[in-house]
């Protein structure tokens, strides 16, 4: 899932990092900025929508599911800049944002709030969000829910003499289920402290706000069976397949090609962490209403679920599971199933108090 978590790269820097990059960044973007209207007719084609997303095969997706019908349906042509947070913030402060929707991680819409940088949605004119049913964690005054991302356990079938593991306390428990383990660093996203929790037997739903010393406590235990603290979406499945490992984190979707291909490991979804992109409207959106017109069509079920068969990120619509194949539904966070036994992320939390995890985790794994 690295294309969505590169926008995290920027806010695990910190909100005072971002603010000093905005300084720096040019205003002008990847390659967008022109023909912000067509024709000027009132016409189907009179309007050109810029939209921000990630990128990479994130982007492919949300091409073939969402811009393209969209475009279809309503003759208004999509363009597509991949920046990042600090860009973005840039160009919002200068008035002059080319882009009119933002898709990005909830963690970032939290930080554009705070800035002042994003229109405060008139949530009337979305007329597919009033019976969508979306999590009301998924919705802010600036930011709706488009599709939830997680991270879960990953292991290997053949490693423990047909044992399962079932939980993190099972991650943690190196003598019924032995060998090395893999833990995500603080370059791939935040420090993965719920799951030591969880390992250590607090609650999912106490896990906020963190104890953080408990937390380290439990890391304690296992950090002499970490073989490596991995910084790329890929190297999991690599220290899995190699058999450098026996189990490890890992961001969901990234194994699924490798199991496809009949490599012996599996997720377990128990404890997964679940995280979301948001869809919202900068300050200053030179085509306001088309804006809105997109966000409105991404939170249709059946555009939710297009995009789900395409690319391995739950629906935030839960009707959209109603015509999702069983096969995928079942390999989604957002399943009735995986809802259950995860948890959501809190942002805010982690805004709160990410610059004192990240210095702590950095002396811990160095100590």
């Amino acid at each position: 899932m690295r294309d969505v978590r590169t926008d995290r790269r920027v806010f695990l820097r910190g909100v005072g990092a971002v603010a000093a990059g905005m300084a720096a960044t040019a205003l002008t973007g990847c390659g967008t900025g022109t023909s912000r209207s067509v024709d000027g007719g009132s016409g189907k084609n009179s309007k050109t929508l810029v939209v921000r997303n990630s990128g990479g095969t994130y982007g492919d997706a949300n091409q073939k599911a969402v811009y393209d019908p969209f475009t279809k349906e309503t003759g208004i042509q999509v363009k597509v800049v991949n920046i990042e947070y600090a860009q973005m913030l840039a160009q919002i402060k200068q008035g002059r944002p080319q882009f009119d929707v933002i898709d990005d991680s909830m963690a970032d819409f939290v930080l554009f709030k705070q800035a002042g940088a994003t229109e405060t949605l008139d949530f009337d004119r979305l007329k597919n969000f009033k019976n969508a049913g979306i999590a009301k964690s998924l919705v802010t005054s600036n930011a709706v829910g488009k599709n939830y991302w997680a991270s879960v356990m990953a292991y290997r079938t053949d490693a423990f003499g047909g044992k399962k593991p079932s939980s993190w306390a099972d991650f943690w428990d190196t003598k019924a289920f032995p060998g090395s383990r893999a833990l995500q660093a603080l370059d791939a996203d935040l420090p993965e402290l719920e799951f030591a929790l969880l390992a250590d037997g607090v609650d999912p739903d106490k896990l906020y706000p963190l104890d953080v010393d408990r937390a380290f406590r439990s890391l304690d235990a296992i950090k002499g069976d970490v073989k490596k603290f991995w910084d790329t979406g890929a190297l999991p499945g690599v220290l899995l397949g190699r058999k450098e490992v026996v189990a490890s984190s890992v961001w969901h979707g990234r194994l699924d090609a490798l199991i496809k291909g009949g490599a012996p490991l599996a997720y377990q979804w128990n404890g997964a962490r679940r995280q979301s992109n948001a869809l919202g409207i900068p300050k200053g959106a030179a085509n306001l209403d088309a804006a809105y017109k997109l966000v409105d069509f991404s939170l249709r079920p059946e555009v939710q679920a297009h995009y789900a068969e395409l690319y391995p990120m739950a629906p935030t619509v839960p009707a959209a599971y109603k015509k999702l194949s069983s096969t995928t539904a079942a390999n989604l966070a957002s399943s009735p199933a995986h809802l259950e036994s995860g948890f959501d992320l809190d942002v805010e939390w982690w805004i709160k108090h990410q610059d004192a995890v990240s210095k702590r985790w950095q002396e811990w794994t160095h100590a």
